[in-house]
């Protein structure tokens, strides 16, 4: 793990919480509007999550999720700044093509599956990234000033400053954590060959 970063990844508020308690394992992404060339990249290996209050709703959440969804959303800042409360370093990605292995990751994520084939079908564009990571809760949240060049629908955000990551105490204890990962990657493997 880098002992300082200067990126994040924004992540709705209700799923940077669930990586943070270690209930979910994996993103699932397909892209921000305003992303180069139209479709999300896995630019960095490690990063700090950033969390959104934008476009989420309860309705995308499996129904397991949503009474966390309206205890995490009323915390939204409404002084422009931005708490960060996680860490998370990449352990694999895969570009799913195909939709039918997505349904096996059920588990491993809080997002409904109408939202799962909404995301996988978006812009007539099949497909999207599964990303296994390693979450870690920091030593103490981290609240900065959320400005206006964080704005706007991109994924990654470049940090006025680097900031420590000492501390983090991983969401996922070790052998668990590898257990949870070999689940994911054998449903994974047939799209990674």
């Amino acid at each position: 793990m880098l002992a300082t970063n200067a990126v994040a990844l924004k992540e709705w508020a209700v799923v940077d919480h669930y990586l943070g308690t270690g209930r979910q394992v994996v993103l699932i992404r397909k892209g921000g509007i305003h992303e180069q060339k139209g479709e999300f990249e896995v630019e960095h290996r490690e990063f700090f999550l950033f969390p959104t209050y934008v476009h989420q709703k309860a309705e995308d959440l499996v129904p397991a999720a949503r009474a966390d969804f309206a205890a995490v959303a009323p915390a939204a800042p409404t002084d422009r700044t931005v708490t960060l409360r996680h860490y998370a370093v990449v352990e694999d990605v895969v570009k799913m093509t195909s939709i039918e292995p997505l349904r096996a990751l059920a588990d491993e994520h809080i997002l409904s599956w109408p939202t799962v084939e909404g995301r996988f079908w978006y812009r007539n564009r099949p497909g999207l990234h599964v990303i296994l990571v390693r979450a870690y809760r920091l030593s103490r949240p981290l609240t900065i000033p959320n400005h206006p060049a964080y704005d706007g629908c991109v994924s990654w955000v470049e940090l006025d400053a680097a900031l420590s990551t000492a501390g983090c105490v991983p969401a996922v204890e070790g052998a668990a954590f590898a257990r949870r990962a070999a689940a994911v990657r054998r449903i994974l493997a047939p799209a990674a060959a």
